[in-house]
Parts: C-alpha cells; structure tokens; sequence
C-alpha cells in the first residue's frame, strides 16, 4: 500500500492534529474506518495501526483514516473527546471531496485506550456511526481496575511520582512514537490508582458525577450503534469483565452486538498475524458487512 495521504483535521492553541488518510483507488464513495490507537490515551501515534489489519481493511475496500489525539495528562479527558468529535465531523464534511468518503458509512475501530473511545463515539458522536468495533476496550473509566492500586503492575519495580513527572510535561502533544518514557508515568498511575485522576483532572472518589458521562458502560440505550468487542480471557491490562460489562450493557438496550472472547488471549492479541489474530480480523469484517460494506 502507498504512504498515506497526511491531513490536519483540526488546529487548536496553535496545534495542528492530524489524520493519516488510505484511500480507496477509485472515483466512487467509499466506506470509512476511523482507526484509533491505543495508548491508555497518554501515549500512541496515527502510524501505529499494523500493517497486516490495515491491509485486510483496504483489501475489502475500505478506505482507512487514523487520527492523532491530543494526549493526557497534558491534555484533559474532555478535550480528548473534542478531537473524536471533531474527526468524525471532519471526515463528513471534508471527506467526500478530499478522499471519497461516504458520510453515511464511518465505522469506528480501536485498540485499548482507542476501543474505549470507539465506544464513547457510539453515544458522543452525531450522527452515530454505523457500527462501532472496540479491541479490548472498556467502558467504566472509574471501577477499581482503574482507581485502585493493580495487583498486576505493582509486580513491577515501583516509579515514584518525581520519576513519573519527569515524563510528561506541559508540552501538548497529539502523539508520541516513542512511548517508552512516557511508559513510567503510566505505570506510575496504575500503581497508584491515579489514572483516572490524571487524565480528567478530577478525582473519582470525590466527584463521581464527573465521570458518568465519560462511561460508555453507562451511556447505552436502543440508538447505540451496532457493536463488536473483541477481548482475551488473559488480558492483564484491560480486564476481560469489561467487555462483558459493555456487552450486558447492550444486551439490556436492545442493541446489536457480538463479544468475541479470544481464549488464552492478552492485551494486544492481534499484533501479529497468528491464525487466531487472522479469524478474529475476518469476524471483524463479517460484523461490518450488513452496516457499512463497500458497493
């Protein structure tokens, strides 16, 4: 595939956040999959989206847009939903003449960080999208997997909050290539249980209303989008549960949607193309077919 076309879908405090656009090679309306990243909204690039998934979309005709997103603890929750919002409104109104995109068409994909904003699009974004798909996303930002100390991460060496800071800073950034520094402030969060805090300014303890628009789980009713999640049995970042929560959620509203569990699966399942990483892409593409497939 050819090197995409770069676009800036929005300026802002003087920050330009971008849009890496795959188009479909030829003249009619194409089907959009917003591609976000993940990053656990602190850390990710546009460019992150593998090969391998990108190739399969492209092979079924859709054309492929990955979006940049300012990220936290820089940039708070809310303005990280501004740029979702924007992007979807972008791609509507420039898509068409830009790349050939078909408005009524926009399906939203992530990974991680980004399925959880695949989710929040289902409700927060007008028009919704045809279809949403999260890869090991969540839907309560504030449960204690979250606002509590991880069992998991406190396996490993402790970061102090002094080396913790020291990876972020005041700079605005809409992506970073190189997570590994950024990496410590992260884990210094989830040892902490102070994820939630840093990437809304709030904390969930004592202002829990802040956070219920923020969760998908608690945002569902019978006008959601159609839905797909895809989550390992073993995944020590995302727990599985909340996949099942989301696709309770659903079930309660009426709403179409499939979890796909992968048995054995961690975070990050399909990095590579395994033949269970290569089914789960086909199911994926199954899912999308009725709701926004190529003509």
């Amino acid at each position: 595939m050819s090197a995409p076309l770069t676009y800036t879908y929005k300026r802002i405090d003087g920050v330009d956040v971008q849009a890496d656009v795959y188009p479909r090679n030829d003249a009619r309306l194409a089907p959009v999959l917003l591609w976000i990243h993940g990053g656990c909204l602190m850390m990710g690039h546009r460019s992150d989206i593998a090969d391998w998934h990108r190739n399969l979309y492209a092979e079924a005709g859709y054309t492929i847009v990955s979006i940049d997103y300012r990220l936290a603890p820089e940039t708070k929750l809310p303005a990280i939903i501004d740029d979702l919002q924007d992007a979807c409104r972008w791609i509507r109104s420039a898509g068409p003449a830009l790349f050939q995109a078909d408005p009524a068409r926009l399906t939203v994909i992530g990974h991680s960080a980004g399925g959880y904003l695949a989710l929040m699009a289902g409700f927060l974004v007008a028009p919704r999208p045809a279809a949403i798909v999260a890869f090991y996303g969540y839907g309560d930002i504030v449960g204690p997997w979250y606002s509590e100390p991880s069992a998991f991460y406190l396996q490993q060496p402790r970061i102090s909050r002094e080396r913790a800071r020291q990876a972020v800073g005041q700079v605005v950034l809409t992506g970073a290539i190189e997570p590994h520094s950024r990496w410590d402030f992260y884990l210094y969060c989830r040892q902490t249980g102070l994820w939630p805090k840093e990437v809304s300014g709030h904390d969930p303890k004592s202002e829990p209303d802040f956070f219920r628009p923020y969760c998908p789980v608690h945002n569902v009713d019978r006008d959601y989008p159609p839905t797909l999640l895809l989550h390992g049995d073993r995944d020590t970042d995302v727990p599985h549960e909340q996949s099942v929560m989301m696709a309770q959620a659903l079930a309660s509203a009426g709403v179409e949607h499939e979890l796909i569990t992968i048995p054995g699966g961690e975070h990050g399942f399909d990095a590579q193309p395994t033949p269970e990483a290569g089914r789960a892409l086909r199911r994926v593409l199954h899912f999308l077919s009725p709701h926004s497939a190529p003509r």
